[in-house]
């Protein structure tokens, strides 16, 4: 014995044998309250005997026929493991035709000639003694018929008719079990195995059924190539017939095995201690069962109850003992033993009679702290007999705790379902008896719950990019929270891409082992919560690979392939190029793509390629790397398919035509020898074609042919096999000549000042010997007419596309003589020129004065000096100068007009009022009518003596009477303005627009209707007015206009645009004005010039 314990040890090491401690063995434990005895504890030695010897004799068998090799194992203990195994310790292989028995012998179906060997040998393997026994080697052989017949001949004369029969076919019989039923008893809870071993030829196929049931869906298994049914934990339910049918295509057997479960026994209810107080009532119930029923038994402190000593509170009811007002002498250990022939049950229950006041176990002042909303258990652990009562109050001078708000448990626990913030407190505990009352208080803390306020979401990410969870938490005040982070449920790798902070985890460079789902756990010493996404890692999709090429044809072959991952972003096409090793080695092209379920494709193939394929996977990511290259595939020649394209025939000299094309790509060829046969003839020419056959080039240069002739084109391929279809004609022209005339019957028709329009007959095809491109108007300008003076001659140009014969020339200059010509143009150049054409614009209205300078100001004059026009556009015929006085509130005076004859450049304004200001308007006029107008503003000098005779009334300002008098007036000033700034706020008229109408300019000049201008021309002699005017500014400047309009919104080139009838494009417009202060009328002629009038 150990001491100070009940464990009995049995040391056989330094001696002695463990056949002198076997038997059965049973601990009693005892003391002054009773006795426990456990249950029986059987001590065997275990034994691992040898076999014992026999005489084997050799197997000799014919082919086809069953064999069993009995291996019949020393009895040991525990049961030794059996296996079968060659001289070399190499296990036997085992098959539907050759397995081993639950009894560990070894069956054959039906042997073959393989099975011919010397050394089978059965092993039993001892594992609680580790110990192998080996039985002796079993030979044997197998006879084939054809040699069992070689020998029966041998040994036979001829006059015998004997012969072994060949191998037969036969239906199953059941080598084990033997017959056609069986029974088979197991206990409940074991393992329940049946067999079933069939010999035949075929060999045969094991099937199980249970008759009227099914076999257990989760508890069975097959084994041994399904000779085995097992079915585990077995219960009473599983009793039944079991069928085992062999079949074979002869035919079929069966056995039926009977099985009955039976059970040792196993409790229904075990007793229990008990505890009771002095006088009280109990009872102990030991209830068992079993197959068959187990008996009942009771012992009392190890002894059967029947001769132990009387308690008369103590009566025996079956399996039930009944206590009643017991004594403490009545305490004792009492053992329910429950047996049946295959087993039995031992069960201690202390029957324990105190009498003890009570006792409350938990700790005072006790904290337990909760989250809110969740279940709160207060417990208020007690000991007492008779048993204590419990009550729960809350507070110190609170009420006992009743209503459904409150669950109480027997072992005293306060249980609050639902906790609330008023639910903190202090908690006490009342335990009473009849021997006395105690109680505990405890504390009670109900804490906000731990929230995930923003969880982690959902990632898709790239490859190498970087990630970031975030886990944003709110928590009570007074816990403190751990925030732990998982992958997969598992933790983090220890990797130092992997970022931890405080409210969020980030991954960096992430890689295709980081996908998976990461979860954010928050602990605190009360409650935990969780939020988990999932993160996917994207990329491109991985090559694919295994290109195989099948159904080779001449002109298509199959592809096939096995897409590579596509890397969590699904295969959205796939695109397969080719490379033609035999003319563009290492230059892949494109062929096809195909949609991204699809693996296989039908390729179309061109003659003569020496064909490679690779596969390129594309998803919403990109493309992935080609593929490796698929094995090369050379397709046959044959004739072309195609001719070139793009042919063309144009002349380079007058005397030849270049014939030009596209040359054929090399896999376009179809076959070596690639050639063009180059064919031409002149068109509407009764000629025969001309043909010849070239390589290696695109164009071929035919010499001697006549100017800008039309030819039929052809080119067509050839090579070593034949030629292209029939190619189709194009028709070209040999070179083209500069054209040999010019354009004749130049006529010019000046539609006004600065616009004319030009006709002229067209020049004969013919003579244009080439294609007509349009005609060239050249025209400049020779001399103003006003000033009789010779400038610069700059020639302008206009294009006329097609084949018009009349064109407008804009932007001329009014009153000047004009020179031009017209030329025929086609793609080699321009043709002679056509006679100059003289012609002459009309006079114009003049711009406006160069300049206007007032000097020598008086008391009543002032000198007016001016510059001529810069563009006169005619014979000015006068000057008309216009003025009228300005006073101190800016309102004009009567306007006066003086004409000057125009050879004057200054003029002396006599009979002015002194110290005054005057503003002048100045234009320069020409039959047609009045230019642009230039103003300027000058005041005259102050008079002396009047200056003299205010510096004589300052005395009189000095004195009192007239500061008064001049108050007064200030004040009479002040009230009227109040008064107008009323009756403005009411709706009175203000007379600001009337003095800004005051200031307009001093006259209107309408448009006259029959001047030179235009806008938008229709027809020679319809001329509209002008559509718009503008104002020039007010500041003494004038800004110069020039007459010459641009050419570039006319024709083509350099020089500008017509639209296609010729006709002017573009508008040019004016706008009337307003008539002067004093109504006297005035018009100028809005012309392209000086479509502008200024005017303060």
């Amino acid at each position: 014995m150990k001491p100070n314990s009940g464990t009995l040890v049995i040391n056989i090491m330094n001696g002695g044998k463990a056949e002198a401690y076997e038997g059965v063995y049973q601990c009693t434990a005892r003391n002054e309250r009773g006795a426990a005895i456990s249950n029986n504890i059987v001590i065997r030695p275990s034994r691992s005997p040898l076999w014992t010897k026999e005489k084997l004799e050799p197997n000799q068998v014919r082919e086809g026929d069953s064999l069993v090799l009995h291996c019949r194992p020393p009895v040991g203990l525990p049961p030794p493991i059996i296996f079968w195994m060659d001289n070399a310790f190499q296990r036997l292989p085992q098959s539907e035709r050759v397995s081993q028995g639950l009894n560990g012998d070894l069956y054959f179906s039906n042997v073959q000639p393989e099975d011919t060997r010397e050394d089978y040998i059965c092993y039993a393997r001892f594992n609680h003694t580790q110990t192998i026994q080996q039985k002796q080697p079993i030979s044997v052989k197998v006879f084939s018929m054809d040699s069992l017949n070689d020998t029966i001949a041998a040994n036979l004369s001829d006059t015998d008719i004997y012969g072994a029969k060949p191998v037969t076919e036969r239906p199953p019989i059941l080598l084990t079990p033997t017959g056609t039923t069986s029974n088979k008893v197991e206990l409940r809870g074991n393992v329940l195995l049946l067999e079933c071993i069939a010999a035949g030829l075929p060999t045969p196929v094991i099937r199980w059924i249970k008759e009227g049931g099914e076999l257990p869906a989760n508890r069975t298994l097959f084994e041994n190539f399904k000779k085995t049914l097992k079915i585990i934990d077995v219960s009473e339910a599983d009793s039944g017939n079991y069928k085992c049918i062999a079949r074979n295509i002869l035919g079929s057997t069966h056995h039926v095995i009977s099985v009955t479960v039976k059970a040792a026994p196993y409790w229904i209810t075990a007793p229990r201690n008990l505890v009771l107080s002095p006088g009280e009532d109990g009872t102990l119930i030991c209830r068992a069962n079993g197959n068959p029923k187990p008996s009942i038994s009771w012992l009392a402190n190890g002894v059967p109850i029947a001769i132990a000593p009387e308690d008369p509170s103590r009566k025996v009811d079956g399996d039930t003992i009944i206590f009643s007002a017991v004594q403490e002498r009545s305490s004792a250990v009492y053992q329910c033993n429950a047996s049946n022939e295959y087993g039995y049950l031992l069960a201690n229950a202390f029957v324990n009679v105190l009498a003890e006041p009570p006792r409350i176990l938990t700790p005072a002042n006790k904290l337990y702290q909760v989250i809110l909303d969740s279940p709160a258990l207060i417990d208020c652990a007690y000991f007492g007999s008779p048993k204590p009562e419990i009550e729960w109050f809350k507070g110190v001078k609170g009420s006992i705790l009743r209503g459904n708000e409150y669950v109480f448990h027997d072992n005293g626990t306060l249980e609050i379902p639902v906790a609330q913030k008023d639910s903190t407190g202090t908690y006490t505990c009342v335990a009473r008896n009849e021997l006395g009352k105690i109680q505990n208080e405890v504390q009670l803390e109900v804490k906000d719950p731990t929230m995930i306020i923003k969880q982690p979401e959902y990632k898709v990410i790239q490859r190498y990019g970087h990630v970031s969870f975030e886990c944003i938490i709110k928590h009570d005040s007074t816990l403190i929270p751990t925030v732990i982070w998982l992958k997969d449920n598992d933790e983090l790798p220890d990797d130092e891409r992997f970022l931890v902070g405080k409210d969020n985890l980030t991954i960096m460079n992430v890689t295709d082992k980081d996908d998976g789902t990461y979860t954010c756990i928050v602990n605190t010493t009360l409650d935990s919560v969780s939020a988990s996404a999932v993160l996917t890692v994207v990329a491109r999709p991985n090559p694919p690979f295994d290109l195989e090429l099948t159904g080779q044809l001449e002109r298509s072959i199959e592809l096939s392939w096995i897409p590579g991952d596509e890397n969590n972003s699904p295969i959205t096409s796939f695109v397969i190029e080719y490379e033609d090793g035999l003319h563009e080695p290492g230059v892949w092209h494109y062929q096809t793509e195909v949609p991204g379920s699809q693996t296989t494709v039908q390729l179309k193939l061109s003659p003569y390629v020496n064909y490679s394929f690779r596969v390129i996977a594309v998803n919403e990511i990109g493309r992935s790397q080609p593929s490796e290259p698929s094995e090369q595939y050379l397709t046959k020649s044959a004739n072309p398919d195609e001719n070139p394209s793009n042919v063309q025939g144009i002349g380079s000299e007058p005397d030849n035509l270049v014939i030009t094309w596209e040359s054929l790509k090399g896999f376009q060829s179809n076959g070596p020898g690639l050639q063009y046969k180059v064919s031409w003839r002149q068109k509407d020419v009764d000629d025969e074609w001309t043909s010849v056959v070239v390589a290696n080039v695109s164009k071929y240069i035919v010499s001697g042919t006549p100017t800008f002739v039309p030819y039929e084109i052809k080119v067509q391929a050839l090579n070593d096999l034949g030629y292209a279809p029939e190619p189709s004609e194009v028709i070209g022209h040999s070179g083209e000549d500069l054209p040999m005339v010019a354009p004749g019957n130049v006529q010019v028709h000046v539609i006004n000042s600065t616009l004319a329009k030009v006709h002229w007959d067209p020049v004969p095809l013919k003579s244009v010997r080439g294609h007509l491109q349009g005609y060239k108007v050249y025209y400049w300008k020779v001399q103003s007419l006003s000033r009789r003076s010779k400038r610069h001659i700059e020639k302008k140009i206009l294009t006329f596309r097609g084949n018009k014969t009349f064109g407008m020339l804009p932007g001329l200059e009014p009153y000047s003589s004009y020179k031009l010509n017209v030329r025929v143009v086609n793609g080699k150049g321009e043709g002679p020129a056509s006679p100059d054409k003289v012609f002459k614009t009309p006079e114009g209205v003049p711009s406006s004065p160069s300049f206007l300078k007032i000097t020598n100001p008086t008391l009543d004059s002032l000198t007016l000096e001016w510059g001529s026009p810069t563009h006169p556009n005619g014979v000015l015929i006068s000057y008309i100068l216009k003025f009228q006085p300005i006073n101190n509130t800016h309102e004009l005076g009567p306007l006066v007009e003086i004409r000057i004859p125009a050879n004057e450049s200054s003029l002396i304004l006599k009979n002015l009022n002194y110290s005054t200001r005057y503003k002048f308007y100045f234009n320069a006029q020409t039959s047609v009518g009045s230019g642009s107008q230039i103003t300027e503003e000058a005041v005259t000098i102050m008079d002396e003596g009047k200056m003299a005779m205010a510096s004589r009334q300052v005395d009189i300002a000095t004195q009192g009477w007239f500061i008064g008098l001049m108050c007064a007036v200030a004040l009479l000033i002040l009230i009227l303005l109040i008064v107008c700034f009323i009756r403005r706020n009411k709706g009175g008229k203000y007379p600001v627009k009337e003095k800004e109408d005051a200031h307009a300019d001093p006259e209107i000049q309408p448009m006259k209707e029959d001047d030179g201008t235009f806008g938008e021309y229709s027809d020679a002699e319809d001329h509209k007015p002008l559509k718009k005017g503008s104002r020039t500014p007010s500041d003494r400047t004038v800004k110069k206009e020039d007459s010459d309009d641009s050419l570039v919104d006319y024709g083509e080139g350099v020089n500008g645009q017509f639209n296609e009838d010729g006709s002017f494009i573009g508008q040019y417009s004016g706008k009337k004005e307003k008539e002067p202060a004093e109504g006297n009328e005035s018009s100028e002629a809005p012309s392209p010039v000086n479509a502008m009038n200024s005017f303060v």
